[in-house]
């Protein structure tokens, strides 16, 4: 009972604190919560929204595999597919979702990037190569871009690019900004020997066939690192850095669709479901309460927890929510009140055969867990193969959906359990 009572203030507590407002006043009290910090765990408490909720842009690209082998044109589709997901996390679109799909001979990468205000930035970012080459000089004043040839030195050599400033700390407020490249250690070797044979020569720093730098040697580099200099803005040289860590497409793309989605039809889908919700909710509370009575009033008081509990899960994952995940919730809300069904018609039995109603209670449950085992393993594994084969909508409604299940599993046999021993204690 204690280690019940325990698990239960702690749901309620955590739904509280992710479910009030951000800032409440009442009277000269002002209580104000945006976030959770613990330690490394932090989390934004509000709801993360997706395209269909939130508004923002949907692309659509064509790849050109016609210089692919026809063995290897789907690995290559899922590896562009792979390295223009890693460039939107860097860029720090919130879950964005890509993927890959083909008719005929066609294949197409969709990207659906929620909120994104700056579109031409993040088009820019999808379809930039970043093909970096340090090439030496062939002449001994070079004028041109021709006057270099290749080193074998590129950016499949690279270990990780960063901005770093004069003063030689990152995320300093002085200094210009450059770019640190770190080498892996085979390209290490490859540029100590390079820049041990072009000392007092110039070294040029090519970016998609582009100049960006062409500084002179002045001795050998062995430690595996170099520095990108510029005339680089601050939010320039993070864009570099975005590209060459993502590493370059290992196909040409071609924007075919882009299509706005306006947060209108985002706010008037959450307004009708939160009613849809609502109205479900009512309705199973009504259903509850005219067949088991007090029961059936406890019942109600830990469906709510349920529905706070679970938008409390939600925002502490975090997990976008979409139209799929929404009703993925109203859809569990009917499922969570299943379990407390089945424990009520068991109690209903032991006390027709006499049993004492705290009795009744704990037999009640224990003759219906193997049931309500059973049917959630079977839901929890129907909404697993959803979202592992799903994409997109479809791994949205299985992921809510698995939330849902496992919380209902909380909310039956934890909280509802508590409540009906606190009552019948008396």
């Amino acid at each position: 009972m204690k280690t019940r009572t325990i698990l239960v203030l702690t749901a309620i507590l955590i739904s509280l604190w992710a479910n009030l407002p951000g800032q409440l006043k009442i009277k000269n009290w002002i209580w104000n919560r945006q976030s959770l910090s613990l330690g490394k765990f932090q989390r934004d408490l509000n709801l993360k929204l997706g395209l269909d909720l939130q508004g923002g842009v949907h692309l659509a690209y064509s790849a050109d595999v016609s210089k692919i082998p026809v063995s290897d044109q789907s690995a290559a589709v899922d590896s562009t597919r792979a390295n223009i997901e890693r460039r939107i996390n860097l860029l720090g679109v919130s879950e964005p979702i890509i993927q890959t799909s083909k008719v005929g001979n066609d294949y197409r990468i969709l990207v659906e990037l929620a909120g994104v205000t700056d579109i031409d930035n993040a088009l820019k970012l999808i379809g930039q190569t970043a093909q970096l080459e340090f090439r030496e000089s062939k002449v001994a004043t070079p004028s041109a871009a021709t006057d270099f040839v290749a080193t074998g030195l590129t950016g499949a050599d690279l270990q990780r690019a960063q901005v770093q400033f004069a003063s030689g700390q990152a995320n300093s407020l002085s200094g210009s900004p450059s770019v640190g490249l770190e080498f892996t250690p085979e390209g290490g070797k490859k540029f100590a020997e390079i820049t041990k044979r072009n000392i007092d020569k110039p070294l040029a720093v090519f970016l998609d066939e582009k100049v960006v730098t062409a500084p002179n040697v002045s001795n050998a580099i062995t430690d595996g690192k170099a520095v990108i200099t510029g005339n680089f803005t601050v939010d320039e040289a993070k864009q570099l850095v975005i590209q060459l860590n993502a590493g370059a497409l290992p196909l040409p793309i071609k924007i075919v669709e882009q299509r706005n989605v306006g947060a209108t039809l985002g706010a008037d889908s959450i307004t009708r479901s939160l009613y849809a919700g609502a109205i479900g909710l009512l309705i199973v509370c009504i259903f509850m309460i005219a067949n088991y009575g007090v029961k059936g009033i406890l019942a109600n008081i830990a469906l709510i927890l349920y529905v706070f509990l679970s938008l409390a899960v939600i925002k502490l994952v975090p997990i976008t929510l979409t139209l799929a995940g929404i009703a993925g919730l109203i859809l569990s809300i009917g499922m969570a009140v299943d379990a407390n069904i089945l424990i009520f018609e068991r109690i209903k039995e032991e006390l027709a055969w006499g049993r004492p109603k705290l009795s009744a209670i704990e037999l009640g449950f224990h003759r219906a867990w193997n049931s309500i085992r059973d049917s959630n393993i079977s839901s929890l594994m129907t909404a697993g193969i959803l979202f592992w084969f799903g994409t997109g909508s479809v791994r949205g409604f299985a992921l809510t959906l698995i939330i849902g299940v496992l919380v209902s599993l909380f909310s039956a046999i934890t909280v509802t359990k508590f409540l009906l021993n606190l009552v019948y204690r008396k």
